[in-house]
């Protein structure tokens, strides 16, 4: 049992004084919502919603192998990833199973990754391990990440950082923003376009400040983050990936780059090869379920006999098709879409039907000229 009480944010006053409703979540405590999760959720999808991510993992990981190494961990091609660059990749353990998933950027002589909160530890506990000892994993506990995602993100932050809007997706720079250097990547995981922060914690306060200060932007909880990213399609660690779990049972087989898929030389690279070529006896889908009531994480999947056969790991309302949906590991045999499913859940029966992800389509800014 861990007794350690969860630690505060840079931004937890800052969080009371907007009228947060706090929560433990990842080791911190953080705010799950403001004025409600279905009209932060809303907000979101219309304007711009601030987001306080500080929870997750900022590292830098240098040194003289440091690409070799991690192109040992990661089934990234890392080699041909340009400056400023930035790549979702996976954090695998010699099973193939998902360690964690990540954002990994090219910048400098160095790599910045932003892992998982819930996993931070863990993971720099076993990429130190597992990379040469001449490179070095530092977290970057001085520093706080705020997201703004949606569809005017854009605009209000290149009123306050000028240029900013020249990124496109997946890019990223530094930036003076509010008397300091801010790295400024335009990614997320609300499936909107939008931007993640880096910034210094001691500053996080008065940076909040500006960007919640513009009309198109209200402070958003976790609550909301977690429903659009299910909207989105886009697994949680934890819940839908776990070192159980490969790349290919996940549907996250993009994420595996053609040069990797061909040489290979990542941790669990024989057991991803074998489900590449013959494909893997579960998958990662998506459903909707038929009437209004959400069907949440840990329901079971069963068969005609009502055998289990699958479990589900997403679940819940969704404000902006106004219907459940949710995401489970079933049988490849029914991972179609269009393909009819059965779940149970506390006694009920409950009727599904397979459906394509992402629920809401993704809207990042494709285009630009980049920095």
């Amino acid at each position: 049992m861990n007794d350690t009480p969860p630690a505060l944010l840079p931004l937890d006053s800052w969080h009371s004084a907007h009228g947060a409703r706090m929560v433990p979540f990842a080791g911190y405590v953080m705010p799950i919502q403001y004025e409600g999760i279905i009209a932060e959720h809303l907000w979101t999808r219309e304007q711009a919603g601030l987001f306080d991510v500080s929870h997750m993992g900022q590292l830098i990981v240098a040194g003289p192998e440091a690409e070799k190494g991690l192109e040992s961990l990661l089934p990234a091609d890392l080699a041909i990833l340009d400056e400023g660059r930035l790549r979702y990749s996976l954090l695998l353990n010699e099973a193939g199973g998902i360690v964690d998933d990540l954002m990994i950027t090219r910048r400098g002589d160095h790599w910045y990754v932003v892992v998982n909160g819930a996993t931070r530890q863990k993971d720099i506990d076993y990429l130190r391990e597992k990379l040469p000892r001449n490179v070095v994993v530092d977290h970057m506990k001085e520093q706080a990440l705020l997201a703004l995602q949606g569809p005017r993100a854009a605009a209000a932050l290149e009123r306050l950082v000028p240029g900013v809007d020249r990124l496109r997706f997946m890019t990223a720079g530094s930036f003076e923003f509010g008397g300091v250097t801010a790295w400024i990547s335009r990614s997320g995981y609300t499936g909107e376009d939008g931007f993640e922060i880096s910034i210094p914690a001691g500053r996080a306060a008065t940076i909040a400040d500006l960007i919640a200060d513009q009309p198109e932007v209200k402070p958003i909880g976790l609550g909301a983050r977690d429903s659009l990213r299910l909207e989105a399609g886009l697994p949680l660690h934890g819940h839908d990936l776990d070192p159980g779990i490969t790349p290919v049972e996940a549907d996250l087989v993009f994420a595996i780059s053609k040069r990797r898929r061909g040489d290979g030389g990542f941790a669990g690279w024989p057991r991803i090869l074998r489900e590449l070529e013959e494909g893997p006896i579960r998958r990662r889908v998506g459903f909707v379920v038929e009437g209004r009531q959400p069907v949440r994480e840990g329901a079971l999947v069963v068969d005609g006999e009502g055998s289990e056969v699958g479990k589900v790991t997403s679940g819940g309302f969704s404000p902006t098709l106004e219907t459940p949906i949710g995401m489970a590991y079933v049988p490849a045999a029914s991972a179609a879409p269009g393909t009819a499913i059965t779940l149970t859940q506390r006694g009920r029966i409950f009727r599904a039907e397979v459906v394509a992800m992402p629920f809401v389509p993704h809207r990042y800014q494709r285009k630009g000229t980049g920095i």
